[in-house]
């Protein structure tokens, strides 16, 4: 009877022991090459039919009175479903990460004093020494204002420079030590919306037209995988809503101080432009790719 049992007890756990090795070969299926861009891609999801992973290395965002440099990258992940009438929704990044958090400086800090740029370089120094400090200085940082389902791509707009090529529901986070950790332009009930484009935009006065870029397009791991640079995202016929929930408790008084510097930001006062480098390949590659290499 004892004998029995431990041979049981033997065969239960060698099970267990061969399940847990399955498990782990399983977990050790990894993307290798180019495909490695894609690892938050929802792609084991089939009805997930694209993976992108775009960046965007440079640009500017104009809110107002305040422009903005982009100089720190900012990713933008996750997959595709099928397009409907030549738009595809969105689908978030596996890791929650749809759209990465990266600070960017605010000229002038929290007094929003800019020099001009025919100024010495000792002044410039010295006002961004004593305007853009870890006290004085302000970072902002765009953020998904909406789930990541309510971004849509348009393929056919992008490469043919026409029309809305992304659609991106975002809100600003104005992040300073007296700002507090809720100063924002835009939310989730009245988010940002941005329409961007490739082709050229038709924004109302004062702002006047500007032109994106399809960009240059390569392809990689045997045509596999397509690779866009130089591509420029634009527009500028945007609106957004006034900053709010600006120096905690004192946001009653702090939030017209912040508005007052942003100045006028109605459509056609802001600007984006992106320019990016983006990958884009079908959710099946890349399921073969992580299969393949296990």
């Amino acid at each position: 009877m004892q004998k029995h049992r431990r041979r049981v007890v033997g065969t239960a756990l060698l099970v267990v022991a061969l399940a847990a090795l399955g498990l782990a070969a399983g977990a050790q299926a990894k993307l290798v090459g180019n495909y490695t861009k894609f690892v938050q891609c929802p792609y084991p999801n089939t009805e997930v039919k694209k993976c992108l992973y775009s960046t965007t290395n440079s640009g500017e965002v104009v809110l107002g009175s305040k422009k903005v440099p982009i100089e720190k990258p900012v990713v933008l992940q996750g997959g595709t479903l099928k397009p409907v009438e030549g738009v595809a929704q969105f689908v978030a990044a596996t890791n929650g990460i749809t759209l990465s958090k990266a600070p960017q400086n605010v000229p002038g800090g929290i007094l929003g004093i800019v020099p001009d740029a025919s100024s010495p370089f000792l002044v410039k120094a010295l006002i961004k020494f004593f305007l853009e400090n870890s006290l004085t200085g302000v970072n902002s940082t765009l953020e998904l204002a909406k789930p990541a389902s309510e971004i849509t791509l348009s393929e056919t707009n992008l490469i043919g420079e026409l029309g809305t090529a992304l659609k991106l529901p975002v809100k600003v986070h104005l992040e300073n030590p007296f700002l507090g950790k809720n100063c924002y332009v835009g939310s989730s009930t009245t988010p940002i919306i941005w329409n961007l484009t490739t082709g050229e935009t038709n924004p109302p006065a004062p702002n006047t037209k500007i032109k994106g870029a399809s960009g240059n397009l390569a392809f990689l791991e045997e045509g596999r995988i397509a690779e866009i640079t130089s591509n420029v995202l634009v527009e500028n016929a945007w609106s957004a809503p006034k900053a709010a929930g600006c120096g905690g408790i004192l946001s009653f008084l702090v939030d017209p101080i912040i508005n007052s510097q942003l100045g006028t930001i109605t459509a056609g006062h802001n600007t984006a432009i992106l320019n990016n480098t983006v990958f884009t390949a079908s959710a099946a590659a890349v399921r073969t790719n992580n299969a393949e290499n296990p």
